[in-house]
């Protein structure tokens, strides 16, 4: 689950310079960000495949999960993998399909850089699945420092990186429901 030599990809040689920290107050002023691209819902086993295929030419990729809020006594297991480009976000339904294999090369691949915060819980709801050895992986966390950003929280890096404010209205929907809505999907 190591940045496989990664981070001098992302690191302070790109010259960019930007706020250590902000202010939740300063955050809630900020335009709320949505995906400007194209959402696709895999929720069916044939539909995998073709997005792996897409994701798989990517050299950077967003990653993350989201699982059914917790309910007391229940550990849910987690319903949606979701995989974007800067064009397309792909919204794997693991709810309703297989970790196939396919997703599970994309996962383990060290040619695809697949960022995201906290993802360390991410891979381990993933692995609890079906196993497969992550590859590729950079953890967004560790690397806002060589930036001077000591904010870690996927909001704040979000303000300061992006000058959006992420939502929240939906984090804690439930991601098993029949049909996602299109703000769950955004």
């Amino acid at each position: 689950m190591g940045n496989s030599g990664l981070i001098g990809n992302f690191g302070p040689s790109m010259e960019k310079t930007y706020a250590d920290s902000i202010t939740s107050e300063a955050v809630n002023l900020l335009p709320t960000g949505s995906f400007p691209g194209e959402i696709v819902v895999v929720d069916r086993s044939e539909l995998i495949a073709d997005a792996c295929a897409y994701l798989s030419e990517c050299d950077v990729i967003g990653f993350d999960t989201e699982t059914r809020p917790f309910t007391k006594g229940v550990m849910n297991k987690v319903s949606l993998l979701q995989l974007s480009s800067g064009e397309r976000a792909f919204l794997f339904r693991l709810n309703r399909i297989a970790l196939e294999k396919p997703l599970l090369q994309l996962l383990s691949s060290d040619r695809v850089v697949k960022a995201g915060v906290a993802i360390r819980d991410d891979i381990r709801v993933l692995r609890q699945l079906r196993h497969f050895t992550p590859g590729g992986f950079v953890e967004l966390q560790n690397i806002a420092p060589e930036y001077g950003i000591t904010d870690k929280s996927l909001r704040k890096l979000a303000a300061i990186v992006l000058g959006v404010r992420i939502s929240k209205a939906q984090r804690l929907s439930n991601w098993e429901a029949k049909q996602l809505t299109p703000a769950q999907q955004l």
